[in-house]
């Protein structure tokens, strides 16, 4: 194996949390021979053609971009095999069909954001705190035809804050994430880092998935307990939101506390003051919205949504 200056990488990948793990390979000296990202979409009022972050820095650093619609797409493959990688890295980028991860003479490598093989799938973060974990992490992995059921190569564990949001753990991970792929990186193209096969671990976790978050996962049952539906909460803030109901209107919750309590309330039903605090019954308490946007209106802190609305 080649040492790692001497490495020849290709990098694949799309939004920001990408973009902190291509620059610590650019600020470590890497030889970073092409980037793959998504293709310009439009976006916006004016429907302009918009560059994935990825793209924005690998522009910014004059580094060889490519933006196939189809990753089959022969023209593509000729593209990336002309550029003689010996390893690839991919980071929050789309499924490779095996012509693309298996073209290099080390494989490819991927990183998660769960410690696989727990939460496997396309919303690790916001899955750990959905479900109320503790404890999450990243991994580095090879890349193999089922999703994220490669070889492990590293894995560190991050603890997730009793009132972390999904966005702050990203930003952590993020952080976390570069350090690790460059790790990563050196050790195996050293040859002091040997793949461990996740099937080794299966019999001592149990297994829960990291489905894509759907429309209805965003939604908030208030017959449940306060504790998960604060949880459901942080899980999804920033984005795409936690929701719920108010006079038949949507309202997205972003931030929230929680009190334990017994009362004699239908759940799901709302008391407020109508200056400082709007709460909902759950089966065993209270959640009191902190940080919300009605449909329509911008994102703003309870006080300011109680003094601009009326109640029915």
């Amino acid at each position: 194996m080649p040492d790692l200056k001497d490495c020849k990488i290709v990098f694949l990948g799309t939004p920001v949390f990408a973009v902190a793990i291509l620059d610590k390979l650019i600020q470590e000296g890497c030889n970073v021979v092409g980037v793959v990202t998504a293709p310009d979409k439009p976006a916006g009022r004016g429907m302009q053609l918009s560059q994935s972050a990825v793209k924005k820095y690998a522009v910014e650093k004059g580094l060889h971009v490519l933006q196939p619609e189809k990753l089959k797409d022969p023209i593509f493959i000729e593209e990336l095999r002309s550029l003689h990688a010996d390893i690839q890295v991919v980071v929050a980028f789309r499924m490779l069909p095996e012509i693309v991860w298996n073209m290099p003479t080390m494989g490819t490598i991927n990183l998660h954001a769960s410690l696989l093989p727990q939460y496997r799938g396309a919303a690790p973060i916001n899955w750990a705190i959905i479900n109320g974990e503790k404890e999450t992490g990243i991994t580095t992995f090879k890349l193999k035809h089922e999703i994220d059921t490669g070889d492990i190569l590293l894995k560190e564990k991050i603890a997730i804050g009793q009132s972390e949001n999904a966005g702050s753990l990203h930003d952590r991970m993020m952080e976390a994430g570069a350090l690790l792929v460059f790790k990563t990186l050196k050790g195996y193209c050293e040859g002091t880092i040997k793949p461990m096969s996740q099937q080794l671990e299966n019999n001592e976790h149990h297994i829960s998935p990291a489905l894509k978050i759907q429309t209805a996962t965003c939604q908030i049952d208030w017959n449940t307990d306060a504790v998960r539906v604060y949880n459901l909460i942080r899980g999804l803030s920033p984005y795409p939101g936690a929701f719920t109901y108010i006079n038949g209107k949507m309202i997205k919750v972003y931030e929230a506390s929680f009190e334990l309590a017994k009362h004699q309330q239908t759940n799901g039903a709302i008391e407020t003051d109508g200056k400082t605090f709007l709460k909902y019954a759950t089966t065993d308490g209270w959640v009191f919205l902190k940080e919300v946007q009605l449909e329509g209106k911008k994102r703003m802190d309870i006080s300011s949504f109680l003094k601009g609305y009326r109640f029915n």
